[in-house]
């Protein structure tokens, strides 16, 4: 039986968790200019934890913020069997929520065209893309809002190095594919174990994806696995790498195309951010007199 005690500490708790998560979703939308003043923003909800949370922190900031903006919620309905399609409807009228449910049966297409036990995620993340890129433009939205949060950039910048020989991730903003929307995920500062905790407090009607859900194996999964170690290992090690996607060195790195190593000169200049390949702490007062 859960105490009055108890009661009070989770409220506060939970309260705490909110202004965090509001504070985190503003930053987010403020530092990369996410969402202007007349914008209609159409939110792309899975029925998963994260972009229920992402559709009810935009509620609670659109009534907040000294700006005016739609809020729109979009699900797509892949047609996979046994997908419970009036949860979604019943909640987001109860709500109030403007919303639309699209029926398309991309889950026939994927499980057509992939082979048996091979991944399906990236099919089915273009469909869908192609998808809410055309409800986009038919419902005049101005931008379009995905529930990916700092966990996930994380994800995509390892899986990007040690599958696909890049260093990149997924931004905060970017146009879309078709060049025609511009695309943010204004959960980009947010970790997913306050999403899980806060859709757990806010009991959103979780709806599972169960394309593929029986694919453990799927390089994301292990990735994610691998970032979860790290972090119960040497905690702070996640916010420390996520901070390092936005303090770039070109000149530390190795893309020509990003740094003219090509014409590089000598300047007879000291520069105190130069030949320094690991911006460790500064070493003590003894050891730079023997340096210089």
């Amino acid at each position: 039986m859960t105490t009055h005690k108890q009661a009070h500490k989770a409220e506060y708790e939970a309260n705490k968790l909110a202004k965090f998560l509001y504070r985190m979703v503003g930053k987010a939308i403020a530092d990369y200019r996410m969402i202007e003043d007349g914008d209609r923003v159409m939110v792309a909800l899975s029925g998963g934890k994260d972009s229920h949370s992402l559709l009810d922190i935009l509620l609670t900031l659109k009534e907040r913020a000294p700006i005016e903006f739609e809020v729109i919620a979009v699900n797509l309905d892949q047609k996979q069997p046994g997908f419970p399609a009036d949860v979604l409807p019943a909640y987001l009228e109860k709500r109030g929520v403007p919303y639309r449910i699209v029926e398309e049966d991309t889950y026939s297409i994927v499980k057509r065209v992939i082979p048996e036990g091979k991944t399906t995620c990236s099919l089915c993340s273009r469909l869908r893309r192609g998808v809410l890129y055309r409800v986009a433009s038919e419902l005049g939205a101005t931008k379009i809002a995905l529930g990916h949060h700092r966990d996930d950039i994380l994800a995509t910048l390892f899986l990007n190095m040690f599958f696909g020989g890049k260093l990149k991730a997924m931004p905060p903003k970017l146009v879309s594919d078709d060049g025609r929307h511009i695309v943010i995920r204004p959960l980009a500062y947010c970790p997913e174990k306050d999403l899980a905790a806060w859709a757990k407090w806010r009991q959103f009607p979780i709806i599972p994806c169960n394309l593929c859900g029986s694919q453990p194996n799927l390089q994301r999964a292990q990735i994610k696995e691998m970032l979860r170690e790290w972090e119960k290992r040497f905690p702070g090690r996640i916010e420390t790498m996520f901070r390092a996607l936005s303090d770039v060195v070109p000149s530390h790195l190795m893309d020509a195309k990003l740094y003219d190593f090509a014409h590089l000169k000598a300047t007879g200049v000291a520069d105190p951010e130069g030949d320094r390949a690991f911006d460790e702490e500064d070493p003590p007062p003894a050891v730079v007199s023997v340096l210089r």
